[in-house]
């Protein structure tokens, strides 16, 4: 790392984003490099990587890639293999990357894209969490940043299959984030980013001016203060508007 990156809040912490390519997850692992954090950045697509990986050493930030599909068989496990045979411990973990499926009614589910769903959005995350679960206590203060939609907790017509993986998403952060707060450094949180211009959103909202959005870069901001700053245990968040 360059000289001058040295004394900042986050050197020499180490910083896992997921869904990194693009959006809130690509904007975070920028954000979370300025201050100072080497960041493993994982999605399913390499060239995004790739280039959020060069525009971070462009200003002498720290970054590795690490392309793969999280709902893939073992593909965690493999992860978790490759970061904890390099590094001992994990400090900052953003759990980012999930897929919105159909806005349906719950009569119209389709059973194969729910299961999809739910394993990207459900089970990939419990699975980030006991496979980093060593490397994130042995870290002096890691935190545990879950993105979530006000649709995990606020029923919305034709939203349930989304809504359903994020209320089942929050309940496994804050359960795990319970079970080890007594006896490990550990911290978990929910932050609801808000109505934010990002590709999901987009699909979402056919039609929407995203000049009217907030941008990804503010929730950014709003994760690398309490990367910084810290929480208490199960803190919930969402990102204000700008003014």
């Amino acid at each position: 790392m360059d000289k001058d990156m040295t004394d900042l809040p986050l050197s020499g912490k180490l910083a896992l984003v997921t869904g990194a390519s693009r959006g809130i997850g690509a904007a975070t692992a920028e954000a979370l490099a300025r201050q100072g954090a080497h960041v493993v950045l994982t999605a399913r697509t390499a060239g995004g990587l790739e280039a959020l990986e060069e525009r971070i050493h462009a200003f002498g930030g720290s970054a590795t890639i690490a392309p793969l599909d999280l709902a893939e068989s073992d593909s965690i496990a493999r992860l978790a293999t490759a970061i904890g045979g390099r590094w001992d411990a994990l400090d900052i973990l953003v759990l980012n990357a999930a897929t919105l499926g159909s806005l349906t009614p719950v009569t119209a589910i389709d059973a194969k894209e729910f299961n999809s769903v739910l394993t990207l959005n459900v089970l990939a995350q419990q699975a980030l969490l006991a496979n980093f679960d060593a490397m994130l206590r042995r870290s002096a203060g890691a935190r545990v940043i879950a993105v979530t939609s006000s649709v995990g907790r606020a029923p919305r017509p034709f939203w349930s299959v989304y809504g359903a993986s994020k209320a089942a998403f929050e309940t496994l952060v804050l359960a795990y984030g319970e079970e080890v707060k007594n006896f490990s450094p550990v911290r978990t949180m929910i932050l609801d980013p808000g109505a934010t211009a990002t590709a999901m959103r987009a699909r979402a909202f056919p039609g929407e001016d995203a000049a009217t959005l907030k941008g990804p870069e503010v929730v950014a901001e709003t994760i690398v203060r309490l990367a910084i700053q810290g929480f208490e245990p199960g803190h919930r968040e969402r990102v204000a508007e700008p003014a």
